[in-house]
């Protein structure tokens, strides 16, 4: 039941024709991860590369890189997941249905790790470096692992019944670390590796770790899921992958993933760190070089015939969109569970997860008396910010499902249109300043450091939204070419801004953000006092100025990704006829995004042409990729 190594399911997938070997050598230095790019572009087969340039072991990828893979790949549990979930929304169901759930209690079974002496995993030790440098985008710092399960236990309490199985960036080589001896382990904020490396360093003891690559196609995934506290990412892994997940137990040592294709295990050492990336990430722009914690590498195991498993990430959607929708697709119905009156929450994969929430959730306050004006949605807002990784957002927006029944946060542009028709920017913007965003959004105004606006609204629309924009009307010097991107949303090109970002680190407590003063910032309020009464983009509104407005305009997509990855609300947001009444902030005309790339932040990832020229030649006619439809 279920994969239990990366082998067993990569075969299955090639006598179904959902996966290929390519003998052909490929460079693991950018070759590979265009490659990668490009198939999941195509909705391509997986790839086993059987002889990258440097290393002895296959390179696979594009393993999720279809919705019809990965149902494939789970075809054996992912049912059985969900009937699990429904029982833990309404446990009474059992009762109910005793036919549909009757295989529930075993499958519960299933979810407890299994001890084990032993396993295939430690079949050879072997040096750090002879694993595959894979190296995804031309500004990366070194070679990274991109589908790591990275493993902990509590100092406190260990074991497998309190540990911690999380996907945090991996950079194998390259900057300050010592060769074959050191990695660098990136995590950021509201991850549980945290809790279990405080609690190493009020004990003044190393926190030591596994890295697990391979093995079943469920450990990455476990890995990603957004559990509650305390469940242990190991006992999902054993219900997804259909089997209870072996783990060898060790004296002083973590236990280890005894199917694992790779494990590399080592010690993070209290106060220890070096600079770690650049990385192209999946806000698809460079995180830059800061100082995180590095691990002593003190063991590299793996089993015979091992698999290296890898992904790219970058501007979306890539392959890891697929995880988010698997997520959905399994914890979707907990939501309103976990977060009374709210009917649906997503995290919108094309702005870069983080940046833009949509929310429906429900106004059942005084329902004697009707009203405009958000209350309860207010409340769910708050709610939805204190959820894990949720408090990352930058923007959230949320709307009643009275209005709208049947509404679900995923059509998104549905969604925008039930939104712009009734937000009433006098009332309706709620600001969060001075808190946490993303590690890696460098639009805030240092690390982690940056804003948060809250939009909710209410009741019957209050506007038409249009999607031509009249003749007449002026623009600033230095502003242009109006696009409409949506009904009631135009994209404006404003002045350039220089210089560009670079991607050294600015420190990481440094604040590197210029003040409300600058010149950008002039620019927008300068285009807002253009916007008069007649102007005809005073009826739309909303107005986000850019950098390339057919760009904005050309897709849905780009709309997204522009306007809430390369913009902070407290210092990026404007209005016309804007005003501070009472401490609250709102405007009479048109809310205003400056959405134009700032000098702090961090560059976007773009391909190299050389290795885009030679990719085409692999995929050419008579090419070894050619029969790849790239």
């Amino acid at each position: 039941m279920g994969f239990r190594s990366l082998r067993s399911c990569v075969e299955a997938l090639r006598a179904e024709g959902q996966a290929v070997v390519v003998d052909h050598p490929v460079d693991p230095h950018l070759e590979v991860a265009e490659i990668q790019r490009r198939l999941f572009r195509a909705g391509g087969p997986a790839v086993l590369f059987t002889r990258p340039k440097g290393s002895a072991f296959p390179v696979l990828i594009n393993l999720y890189g279809t919705q019809r893979r990965i149902e494939r790949i789970f075809a054996d549990t992912l049912d059985r997941v969900k009937r699990l979930v429904e029982l833990k929304i309404d446990p009474a169901a059992a009762l109910q249905k005793p036919w549909r759930y009757w295989r529930s209690p075993y499958d519960a079974l299933s979810m407890l790790p299994r001890r084990v002496r032993s396993g295939p995993v430690m079949a050879r030790s072997i040096p750090l470096s002879t694993l595959p440098q894979v190296v995804s985008w031309p500004g990366d710092g070194g070679p990274f692992i991109t589908l790591p399960a990275v493993y902990t236990e509590d100092p406190n309490e260990p074991g497998t019944k309190h540990s911690n199985l999380g996907m945090y960036r991996v950079q194998l080589a390259g900057n300050a670390y010592e060769p074959d001896r050191e990695v660098g382990l990136h995590y950021q904020i509201h991850r549980g590796i945290g809790v279990h490396h405080a609690a190493a360093l009020a004990r003044g003891a190393a926190l030591k770790v596994a890295i697990f690559v391979g093995g079943s196609p469920a450990m990455p995934v476990s890995a990603v899921m957004p559990l509650p506290e305390g469940l242990s990412e190991l006992t999902f892994a054993g219900v997804l992958a259909g089997h209870r997940i072996p783990m060898i137990a060790r004296p002083d040592r973590p236990s280890i993933y005894a199917d694992a294709d790779f494990v590399i295990e080592g010690t993070v050492m209290p106060g220890e760190t070096k600079p770690e990336g650049p990385f192209g990430d999946h806000l698809g722009y460079y995180a830059r070089r800061h100082d995180f914690p590095v691990m002593r590498v003190d063991h590299v195991w793996h089993r015979e015939g091992a698999i290296w498993p890898i992904t790219v990430v970058g501007r979306p959607p890539q392959e890891d969109t697929l995880f988010g929708w698997l997520v959905h697709e399994l914890t979707g119905p907990v939501i309103p569970t976990v977060l009374p009156g709210v009917r649906s929450v997503h995290a919108v994969d094309a702005s870069g997860v983080h940046p833009l929430l949509l929310a429906v959730g429900s106004e059942r306050y005084l329902p004697w008396k009707p009203s405009t004006r958000p209350a309860e949605l207010l409340t769910q807002a708050s709610a939805i910010l204190g959820q894990g990784q949720l408090s990352l957002a930058k923007y959230l927006f949320i709307v009643a499902e009275q209005d709208a029944p049947g509404l679900d946060a995923h059509d998104i542009r549905p969604f925008l249109g039930h939104l712009l028709a009734r937000a009433d920017w006098r009332r309706d913007c709620h600001f969060h300043t001075e808190t946490t965003i993303d590690t890696l959004d460098y639009s805030g105004s240092g690390f982690n450091a940056g804003s948060k606006l809250v939009v909710a609204a209410r009741g019957p629309a209050i506007r038409e939204l249009p999607i031509e924009i009249r003749s007449g009307g002026s623009l600033p010097a230095g502003f242009g070419n109006p696009r409409v991107c949506l009904p009631g949303v135009v994209a404006v090109e404003g002045p350039r801004i220089e210089p560009r970002p670079v991607l050294e680190s600015t420190g990481d407590a440094a604040t590197w953000a210029p003040a409300a003063g600058a010149t950008w910032s002039a620019d927008a309020e300068r285009f807002c006092a253009a916007i008069g009464p007649e102007h005809p983009l005073r009826a739309f509104p909303l107005l986000v100025i850019v950098d390339d407005s057919s760009f904005a305009a050309a897709s849905l997509e780009n709309f997204l990704w522009l306007t809430f990855t390369r913009s902070n609300p407290a210092a990026d947001v404007h209005g016309v006829d804007a005003f501070t009444q009472q401490k609250h902030w709102g405007c009479r005309g048109p809310l205003v995004i400056d959405a134009r790339l700032k000098p702090h932040h961090a560059p976007p990832c773009e391909e190299d042409s050389a290795v885009s020229a030679r990719v085409d030649a692999l995929c050419a006619a008579g090419g070894p990729l050619a029969g790849l439809g790239l």
